[in-house]
């Protein structure tokens, strides 16, 4: 069994450790690209999302490095990623592709289930204790993952030179990804924040003042993927911006893998609460938690909100009609950003800077508040 799955982000490193611990074979497709998107745009039905499309190219460009085993995560409610494994391996299969897909979810809010799928993966050489150490170290291994990337979102901005923070990050990755026991992981971002405090950069980026403060929303995967959302975070970093996420790694394993017995970095369950006034039932993916976020990051001050969405994205559009609800109320400008394959970088960018620019005139009186509301739509 050769053991390979799709790539969210830096999610790849916990997995990584996860499987190598209990001496699973593992091939991690290459980082995503404009290749991988059109090996999977090539098999994918026309009206698919952007994620799937995506996940196609990983799997193919997995399976020329020998892998035989797609791992992913389930999903339920009106969200077609709860399709993604069964659809993923037919559209494969129809292609030539034979892969074995094991799904990773608690199967009707089964613990017990999702277990039995684990000890599928990691083979009866591996006993229960250690399959349990495994897990536990590569959450933890995720959970620190998240601190390090909220240290670089808080960086980015307050360098004169962006390249540095990116190093920074990279290097903090590399350790990341190279520990192996509690004491060096807990070091990595200790390591990290003093590596920030130490650069001649730090602070200098920003001309003393304060950076502007984004709070992104939307589909976990646009969210999280930099190659969906072509490096949003790293892209408004560079133009002045600190960011925030409504969801991280770990929050979200927690939650959504593990029925809520871990929290993560950045716990989720506080957003049902925030978004009632608007929303109060589930609609599938994490368009609850859209709002929620939305409704936290305007009564925590910042300065603005971007909604990340693939294309079609059936829950994120329905947070879409309401976050101008939430715009209205608390008088935060909130942008819109529809991703599909092809989105182009230079029309984000130049939409990135616009929004950026409002913010930075509102902030500073040139514009009134309610003035700008129209302007920060879709």
């Amino acid at each position: 069994m050769k053991v390979t799955f799709p790539h969210m982000g830096n999610a790849w490193i916990v997995i990584q450790a996860l499987f190598e611990a209990l001496d699973v074979e593992v091939v991690v497709p290459p980082p995503s690209g404009k290749g991988t998107l059109n090996l999977g745009t090539k098999l994918a039905p026309e009206s698919a999302c952007l994620p799937l499309k995506i996940n196609l190219g990983n799997y193919i460009e997995a399976a020329a490095k020998g892998a035989d085993t797609i791992v992913i995560t389930g999903g339920s409610g009106p969200c077609r990623f709860g399709f993604y494994g069964e659809s993923e391996r037919q559209i494969l299969a129809d292609a030539g592709y034979d892969f074995e897909v094991v799904i990773l979810e608690p199967p009707g809010g089964s613990l017990w289930g999702l277990a039995r799928r684990i000890r599928y993966l990691a083979g009866s050489r591996n006993s229960w204790a250690r399959i349990v150490r495994a897990v536990r170290f590569a959450y933890e291994k995720s959970v620190v993952l998240d601190q390090v990337e909220d240290l670089i979102h808080q960086a980015r901005p307050r360098f004169s030179d962006a390249a540095g923070a990116e190093k920074l990050y990279a290097i903090a990755r590399q350790h990341l990804i190279e520990s192996a026991s509690y004491e060096s992981l807990h070091r990595v971002p200790v390591r990290l924040a003093q590596n920030i405090r130490d650069s001649q950069g730090d602070a200098n980026g920003s001309g003393g003042k304060e950076p502007l403060r984004i709070g992104i929303v939307g589909e976990i995967y646009t969210i999280l993927e930099p190659f969906a959302s072509l490096d949003v975070e790293q892209q408004l970093g560079a133009l002045g911006a600190e960011v925030d996420r409504s969801i991280y790694l770990s929050g979200w394993v927690g939650q959504h893998i593990f029925r809520g017995l871990a929290q993560g970095y950045r716990p989720l369950r506080v957003y049902s609460r925030l978004a009632k006034p608007y929303l109060e039932h589930m609609v599938g993916g994490h368009g609850l938690e859209t709002v929620g976020a939305a409704v936290s990051f305007a009564r925590r001050g910042f300065d603005g909100i971007l909604q990340l969405l693939p294309l079609g994205c059936m829950p994120e559009i329905v947070a879409a009609g309401i976050l101008p609800r939430i715009q209205a109320d608390f008088s935060i400008p909130i942008m819109t950003l529809t991703l599909d394959e092809h989105t182009g970088r230079a029309g984000l960018q130049t939409r990135l800077e616009a929004f950026v620019d409002l913010l930075e005139r509102r902030k500073s009186g040139r514009l009134k508040r309610g003035s700008v509301l129209s302007v920060a739509g879709k």
